[in-house]
């Protein structure tokens, strides 16, 4: 056969109709055709548009796809109006406001087509009418759409690849309903696939989208979808994502290496899983919003998160529900957030989570039955008034803390049991309430129940076995109980016992707690436990003259000396008053202090604690000095509880926080050292007579630190500010430790410790008064090493440090004074 002929065989009965004739172009072969003509394309460029109104069979070499290019310089290349069979063609079009394949009417047969162009469409199939069926068809349209299905059109696409598009990868709208088999999306810059509008819908079977620049799967405004052992990968926006009263089916699917959320949906939309996996996503797995939307998952697995988000999200009034469901590998795993937002949870694991399993806050509602959470560090959070649910039968196990309720949040626990937390199995502080019924803690290395102050708890018939710190810690004002055992016994937890009598009486193994327990006073204090730290150990009482001498006899700080005397004038004062029947001026005893390292800070907190406890305004006067790594823990939920106990231990005395800016660095993000923050400013407010909060930083960071929370800086009544000190002030401190160590400073040593420190570069390393203990502890060796070379040293020389003993300054020689050395 002629290049760039057709040849027409005709399929009447007739012998007339039988003939077969060759035309030069593919129009005069399709006027002549009818219905049944076979119209076989010789290889060859024809620049025609092409319109089939028959049911003819056109087609190029068998196997042959690019021998036969139908290119026509604008307009559609190829318009099919009739049930024909289209095979074996390479199709291009240029017109960027139409289509290169366009299908209009019919159920034609297109098969092994290649539709490569810079169209508004690479194969468009429109109307009612249109019922194509497309076997093995590839289009590439880096400008536009690679399929459109429209006006109400439909077919079937088996094994079809859109390898590029400008725009959606398949893009379906105006109530048009096709199907798709095993077919490949990809390359495409918009959605893969894109279902829109009232009536529209798609079914996809066994099909893959894969490196989309946008979402992979997007179905809104009413449409509908069921995608069946599909797969949606690598790309730039959200794996799936429904909007607008959208409905959509995942059945055995998998969505992985998604940079955001796996599956999005708001704006009262349906999605359906069962059987599919969601897998390597950037935010969160499941995302969902605003009232109506509603999520149900049946059999699914959501695991190995790459960023730092919940993996299900559940807000705004949403809906979802979870059922023989696995979520591990993940930062979090279920958030539900705001009144009215509720997830249902049945038979599901949720494992190997770095903060927190299930996250209850804003008025929302979790319900778990039957469920097992492991390897959290919080198994469940019920954070806030309004916020609740139950959990039934619930087992939580390897955590740092079973379940935590704050701020009057009420949830409900039946038959729930948490095995090997590290530190409380059940965690109710800040006002939280909850019912817990027949639950059990086990092997926990802190407390089992764990109820503080202000907190309306009821426990009925809960057991606790193998707790490190005790299987119950209440507030005095806390819990109502009714049987609950413990397997402590002895006699201090039969005495404690009796203190808390619900219906059931006296419960073995409860110890409780006065809300505002205060530690003995000082002369009362047993000796220091091993490992206790000495700040925190009790010191006999002194003066508060006595104290207030050895706070005049540090070197400088003059002005940190007046605003601390005139402090304790203003106390001293006040206490008087109140003795001679008259009003005293409220003092808050709070403090800033700032300043560089090694200025006195800690010294002057624990003296001004010896102060207060002189005047009688605290207890003990004793110093717990803490900073952020003390307070702020690994998870969700540590904090609080880490919070609360350090200023447990500072009750009665001086709570000192070193750095304390470092709770609330610039790029937080989610970083707990805002939760420590928030919880002691709470802590301050409820107990502001048991602990003097003393927090101390660099002054400009200080600053910052003081606006982070709008409690923080109310909390606070003055800020002492700590200079450096001068070289002659660095000169006396050297001076005082020779002194206290029996050294003297010989000849010439004291002018040249001026110059040193004068030398001295004050950059971030500087430490004040350490660097002037380190000076001299580096004298002293540098003394050692001249002096262990004399066979016998006298007096003088054991004991006097000169010149050529101070260490070399860093950095580039500073040179000294003359005759210094």
């Amino acid at each position: 056969m002629a290049q760039g002929t057709v040849q027409v065989t005709h399929g009447g009965a007739s012998r007339w109709r039988r003939r077969s004739g060759e035309y030069p172009t593919l129009s005069a072969a399709l006027a002549v055709a009818g219905d049944g003509d076979v119209l076989s394309i010789g290889p060859g460029t024809y620049r025609e548009n092409l319109v089939l109104e028959h049911a003819v069979t056109l087609r190029g070499l068998e196997g042959g796809v690019g021998s036969v290019r139908i290119a026509p310089p604008d307009g559609v290349a190829l318009t099919v109006r009739a049930s024909a069979v289209v095979q074996d063609l390479y199709l291009e079009g240029q017109d960027r406001a139409a289509p290169a394949l366009l299908v209009e009417d019919g159920s034609p047969e297109l098969t092994d087509l290649r539709v490569s162009t810079r169209s508004a469409a690479g194969i468009e199939v429109r109307g009612s009418g249109a019922r194509p069926l497309v076997r093995r068809c590839t289009v590439e349209n880096p400008t536009g759409v690679g399929i459109a299905v429209l006006d109400g059109g439909g077919g079937v696409f088996e094994e079809c690849e859109v390898v590029a598009a400008g725009q959606a990868g398949v893009s379906v709208r105006g109530g048009a309903r096709p199907r798709l088999e095993r077919c490949r999306i990809h390359h495409a810059t918009g959605a893969g696939i894109g279902v829109t509008g009232e009536g529209s819908g798609l079914e996809a079977l066994g099909c893959e989208v894969y490196e989309i620049k946008g979402a992979g799967v997007q179905v809104a405004a009413r449409a509908t979808a069921r995608l069946t052992d599909c797969a949606v990968h690598r790309t730039s926006a959200d794996g799936v994502t429904l909007d607008t009263d959208a409905v959509l089916t995942l059945a055995g699917c998998d969505i992985h290496d998604i940079p955001e959320n796996a599956v999005d949906l708001r704006s009262r939309s349906v999605l359906t899983l069962s059987r599919t996996t969601v897998r390597r996503f950037g935010r969160n797995g499941l995302s969902v919003w605003d009232p109506g939307t509603r999520v149900v998952a049946e059999s699914c697995e959501i695991h190995d998160s790459t960023g730092d988000y919940p993996a299900v999200w559940v807000s705004d009034g949403a809906t979802a529900s979870l059922d023989s469901c696995r979520v591990h590998d993940v930062p979090d795993a279920l958030f539900v957030l705001d009144r009215g937002s509720r997830v249902d949870v049945v038979d599901s694991d949720l494992s190997q989570v770095r903060n927190t399993a299930v996250s209850v806050s804003d008025g929302a509602t979790a319900q778990l039955d039957d469920c097992r959470i492991r390897e959290a560090a919080t198994g469940a959070w019920f954070r806030d008034h309004g916020s609740g649910g139950t959990l039934a039968n619930c087992t939580v196990d390897s955590v740092q803390t079973g379940v935590i309720v704050t701020k009057g949040a009420d949830p409900v626990l039946e038959r729930c049991t948490i095995s090997s937390p590290t530190e409380a199995g059940f965690y109710v502080s800040a006002g939280g309430r909850g019912t817990f019924t027949a639950c059990r803690v086990t092997g926990s290395s802190g407390f089992g129940f764990h109820v503080i102050d202000g907190s309306r708890t009821t426990l009925a018939k809960c057991h606790t076995e193998r707790c490190a710190r005790g299987g119950y810690e209440f507030a005095e004002d806390g819990p109502v109980t009714e049987d609950c055992t413990s397997d402590e016994s002895g006699p201090r937890l039969a005495a404690q016992s009796a203190a808390i009598g619900g219906p059931g009486g006296a419960q073995s193994g409860i110890r409780t707690v006065a809300a505002d327990r205060v530690p003995p006073a000082a002369a009362d204090v047993p000796p220091a436990r091993s490992g206790e730290p000495a700040a925190e150990r009790a010191t006999p009482a002194r003066g508060s003259g006595e104290v207030l001498g050895h706070l005049d006899a540090l070197v400088g700080l003059d002005s940190v000396k007046r605003e601390v005397r005139a402090l304790t004038d203003m106390i001293e004062v006040g206490r008087r008053r109140q003795q001679a029947g008259l009003k005293a001026a409220s003092v808050r005893r709070h403090l800033v202090f700032t300043g560089s390292p090694g200025t006195g800070k800690t010294t002057v907190a624990r003296l001004y604690g010896e102060i207060l406890a002189s005047l009688g305004v605290l207890e003990r006067g004793h110093l717990v000095e803490v900073s952020r790594v003390d307070l702020v823990g690994e998870h969700i939920g540590s904090t609080a509880i880490r919070t609360q106990e350090a200023f447990d231990r500072a009750r009665g005395g001086v709570l000192f926080i070193d750095e304390a800016y470092a709770l609330a660095p610039e790029d937080s993000g989610r970083d707990f050292g805002r939760e420590a923050i928030d919880t002691l400013v709470k802590l301050m407010e409820d107990h502001r007579d048991a602990v003097v909060v003393i927090v101390a930083g660099y002054t400009a960071e200080m600053d910052r630190f003081l606006t982070v929370n709008p409690g923080v800086a109310s909390r606070f009544s003055r800020t002492i500010t700590f200079g450096d000190y001068g070289p002659e002030e660095l000169l006396r401190i050297v001076e005082q430790q020779a002194e206290e160590h029996e050294y003297r400073l010989g000849e010439g040593t004291g002018k040249a410790l001026l110059a040193y420190f004068a030398d001295l570069p004050k950059g971030p390393a500087f430490g004040n008064g350490r660097t002037a203990r380190q000076t001299f502890e580096a004298m002293v060796e540098r003394h050692a090493g001249r002096v262990a070379q004399l066979d016998d040293p006298g007096t003088d020389e054991l004991t006097l440090l000169f010149p050529e003993d101070l260490p070399v300054l860093p950095g580039p020689a500073a040179a000294l004074p003359a005759g210094a050395l």
